[in-house]
């Protein structure tokens, strides 16, 4: 690398509607224009980015791109009133790593009104262990206590509970005091889900209702969601009177098989989260809960870190589906 370049993760469109991922160096007048230029130590790796790599265009439309939808580090250059040079940041969401290019790199260059500021008690690395995926979990759980659940109405059940928002999901309601039953996920990791938090584990057939009956028992007090199809119906099916689900994935379907029988018999209420157009004093709120009172102890029990080098590999992990927890990626020096 050169005072004119730095390194970066580079996907390309092959023969054959091929896509590959190449460390390069990228320069700097390739960046797009913005008003604050991050050095980047940290990112960290999503669902979307893993999308990005493969050419999915819903998620990323020209290529060459550098994904990326999470980074932190310290401000290079700025423009902007609002950063000063030295300046630790937190960049997630908005279209970085989408269309604008990503995190994946030593460098960024983005709107003003995309950054945060390192909340104090955080460090760029902790940071990114919770990421975008870790934020929309914290916004899940804001979601819920803002609507009125407290830990005494009941248990709260977490869908996907091995991956990064659902890690996150249940170490944060645990560390609120929130008795959570986690569903586990293809690959049993009961003892992992215990570790971080949750008082109970089961199956995802026993959470999913296959009987097409238009209520069940109502055992939750509220529920995170973050499969989607059958999982969310049976969730919201099994809802307790009043209770609250927040829904912000659809890895297992976009479809929601359901009745309106748990809204007008039970009156449950559906959140959904946005996390990434989160108007930015809800974000800056959910970011200073993150750093402070849900700042989870054993935050390391999530995280596995590997080096931008190391980052294909782990995305094939991903694919593979043995992946738990948030992957934090470190950038070179």
């Amino acid at each position: 690398m050169s005072q004119n370049t730095f390194k970066a993760m580079v996907v390309t469109e092959g023969e054959n509607n091929q896509f590959v991922k190449e460390i390069k160096d990228r320069a700097f007048d390739d960046l797009p224009p913005g008003d604050v230029l991050v050095n980047v130590k940290y990112s960290s790796l999503n669902y979307k980015d893993v999308l990005s790599t493969l050419g999915n265009r819903g998620v990323t439309k020209k290529y060459p791109h550098t994904p990326g939808i999470d980074a932190a580090g310290v401000v290079a250059e700025s423009r902007s009133k609002d950063f000063n040079v030295g300046d630790e940041v937190i960049v997630t969401s908005y279209d970085l790593g989408m269309n604008t290019s990503g995190g994946f790199a030593q460098y960024i260059r983005v709107p003003a009104d995309w950054v945060v500021k390192m909340p104090k008690g955080l460090s760029p690395r902790e940071s990114m262990i919770f990421g975008t995926a870790g934020f929309t979990a914290a916004l899940s759980v804001y979601r819920l206590v803002d609507y009125g659940a407290t830990p005494d109405q009941g248990r709260i059940l977490v869908s996907g509970a091995t991956g990064g928002v659902g890690s996150v999901a249940v170490s944060i309601l645990a560390k609120a005091g929130y008795d959570v039953t986690a569903v586990n996920g293809i690959i049993d990791e009961k003892d992992y889900l215990l570790d971080i938090g949750a008082k109970e584990v089961i199956s995802i057939e026993e959470a999913t209702d296959s009987s097409g009956k238009p209520l069940l028992k109502g055992l939750w007090a509220g529920g995170i969601d973050t499969i989607g199809g059958e999982i969310l119906a049976t969730m919201i099916k099994s809802i307790q009177q009043h209770g609250g689900v927040t829904c912000c994935g659809n890895v297992g379907s976009h479809e929601l098989p359901l009745n309106v029988y748990p809204f007008i018999l039970r009156g449950a209420t559906l959140m959904g989260i946005d996390s990434q157009n989160c108007p930015m004093p809800l974000r800056l709120k959910v970011w200073d809960k993150i750093a402070s009172d849900w700042k989870i102890e054993r935050l390391e029990r999530i995280a596995t870190e590997v080096t931008l080098d190391e980052l294909s590999a782990r995305i094939e992990f991903v694919l593979q589906k043995k992946h738990k927890g948030r992957t934090v990626i470190r950038m070179p020096e």
